[in-house]
């Protein structure tokens, strides 16, 4: 196995390492307005949210009906399982 070595450590003259008063007067991004567009939220499902009764899977679907969907605009893959809910609900009632 390769060893590895220390690298000295870059020091940078207009990124300068912070300092404990450099913390303390830090504030959250969301407390100025006029820069959230710089930081914009990722997409996705945030890390840690998890919903115990849904699972994952791989799911081919013809190319019309998810242009069906998608056409009604955002939220399309709830409607999807909202219609597929129901479909199983009218199946449990016809035994």
């Amino acid at each position: 196995m390769p060893r590895r070595t220390e690298r000295p450590p870059v020091f940078d003259d207009d990124n300068p390492e912070w300092t404990a008063e450099d913390f303390a007067r830090a504030r959250p991004v969301s407390e100025f307005p006029e820069l959230a567009a710089a930081f914009p939220r990722r997409p996705g499902r945030p890390k840690g949210s998890t919903r115990s009764d849904r699972q994952q899977v791989a799911l081919r679907l013809p190319r019309h009906v998810i242009a069906h969907f998608r056409a009604g605009g955002p939220g399309w893959q709830t409607r999807i399982v909202a219609t597929l809910e129901g479909a199983v609900r009218e199946a449990e009632k016809q035994g």
